[in-house]
């Protein structure tokens, strides 16, 4: 494998257990709360008090740990997508299945939530990664001149090599 893709994938692997992290933090609160509030209050809103907690500090550890860059997107963006995103998947999603499970198929929420936040690990890191924390884009012409400036590095060291191997 070469070095690059092999520093790639030991950053993504690194990225990843970052993330598996902050997932934990979220669903160890948010669980808590859910079973400690759902007799108390309801699922609803014990589901919604639960993942409100459970997805600032997972907002919060996503955007400043697991998915910093050098050219993070606005602070506003990221709040924006990461609630559009979230309350779609926390609040309704979530709660769906939670409730499917519970009513179609006799699974406690004690349990369903484990279920639903198998699903959820894949499906985040996805959306956080490519949509969410995703940074902000490079201009089209910046792009090029740095491909052009690494095309170019190659070639030379292509022909340093060359000249080296002709010179023995």
């Amino acid at each position: 494998m070469r070095t690059k893709t092999k520093e790639r994938l030991r950053k993504e692997l690194g990225r990843f257990t970052e993330y598996m992290i902050s997932g934990g933090v979220w669903f160890w609160s948010g669980y808590i709360l859910i079973i400690t509030l759902d007799d108390v209050i309801g699922l609803f809103l014990a589901n919604f008090v639960g993942n409100a907690v459970g997805l600032t500090l997972n907002f919060l550890l996503e955007r400043y740990w697991v998915f910093d860059s050098k050219r993070m997107s606005s602070l506003a963006t990221a709040t924006k997508r990461y609630f559009i995103y979230t309350f779609i998947n926390a609040f309704l999603l979530n709660y769906l299945i939670l409730e499917t499970l519970r009513t179609g198929l006799g699974i406690k929420p004690e349990i369903g939530q484990f279920i639903a936040s198998a699903f959820f690990t894949l499906w985040n890191y996805y959306w956080y990664k490519y949509w969410v924390f995703k940074g902000r884009e490079l201009p089209k012409s910046y792009q090029r001149r740095i491909h052009e400036r690494s095309v170019k590095r190659r070639e030379s060291r292509q022909q340093k090599k060359a000249r080296r191997g002709g010179n023995k």
